[in-house]
């Protein structure tokens, strides 16, 4: 088998999911129907270079059916023929298929008709919403490279705020796969609703907290200050919230910051409301973007 590029270096990144305040136009509607039949193209071009023909796809695909239960999953020869050499699109069970039988990752030949998997986080950023929700991060490509601290500077006192770029010594390429297999943080994430002010201003609203999900009962230790009262994650029948939590004959309360407008809730614990873990970790803006802006605009001009 003759070596080359691979499928994601010859497929041209299409963006998604960017606002336009206007209709897609007859050049727009074209170019859209190029690509799809350039992706019948290059779907054709790998089955001639891994040497199976139509028909060959057509048995593997016939078992893949029989295995998932679902007939879709099957690709016919004269259906195989169609999409190599038109502009229709396929379904994702027939994607599924072509996946599997041409040893290519799913993502790569979405990619084929302009669908880049590796946006949907960024396009779960710019969809905020305003209720608190869990948030996954979900990673398409495992055999990814990212930026991963691979040794430290063992000089660095820890005990000082520094930047995390002077923490680290040496910088490497490290799989995405190999940091998820070592289970570095056993936690999931949840997100503080845009109008979720129940802990504000200790927690402000579009933070992100890590949470331990081993620790699920509320602990009725004495805490110093309000930086050390433990914050729960708390799923609701209609949502969920971020809180200070006490528990009391059956009752789950949920205690807002003394400065937050937000009142005391109560609900019965384990039927209306269930601790989902303990917030270990936060990420948060201490300084809004229209607050950063209005600074900008009432500082003095320069002295010429």
């Amino acid at each position: 088998m003759e070596s080359g590029p691979s499928l994601a270096q010859r497929v041209p990144r299409v963006m998604i999911g960017q606002k336009s305040t206007r209709e897609p136009s007859l050049s727009d509607t074209i170019s859209s129907r190029r690509r799809v039949l350039r992706a019948g193209e290059q779907l054709k071009e790998i089955r001639a270079r891994l040497g199976i023909t139509t028909r060959d796809v057509a048995e593997l695909s016939q078992k893949i059916a029989e295995s998932e239960g679902n007939i879709e999953f099957h690709i016919s020869n004269p259906w195989l023929t169609e999409i190599e050499n038109s502009d229709s699109i396929p379904s994702i069970y027939k994607l599924y298929s072509l996946s599997a039988i041409y040893h290519l990752k799913f993502g790569d030949i979405l990619q084929l008709y302009g669908v880049d998997v590796q946006n949907i986080g960024n396009r779960q950023m710019e969809m905020q919403l305003e209720q608190t929700h869990p948030t996954c991060v979900e990673v398409f490509d495992r055999s990814r490279m990212v930026s991963f601290p691979v040794r430290f500077d063992r000089g660095f006192d820890v005990a000082n705020t520094n930047l995390l770029s002077r923490m680290v010594e040496v910088w490497g390429e490290v799989p995405i796969a190999l940091i998820q297999h070592l289970d570095i943080r056993h936690s999931m994430y949840g997100f503080i609703g845009l109008k979720d002010l129940t802990l504000h201003p200790l927690l402000r609203p579009g933070s992100f907290v890590q949470i331990d999900q081993n620790t699920r009962k509320i602990h009725a230790s004495k805490w110093r200050s309000e930086y050390d009262r433990p914050i729960y994650f708390v799923e609701l029948r209609d949502g969920y919230a971020c809180s200070w939590c006490e528990l009391h004959d059956g009752q789950l309360i949920l205690v807002p910051h003394p400065l937050s407008p937000c009142e005391i809730r109560q609900f019965k614990h384990g039927n209306e409301a269930e601790i989902v873990g303990r917030v270990t970790g936060v990420a948060m803006r201490i300084v809004d973007p229209e607050e950063a802006a209005l600074d900008d605009a009432l500082r003095l001009p320069t002295q010429l």
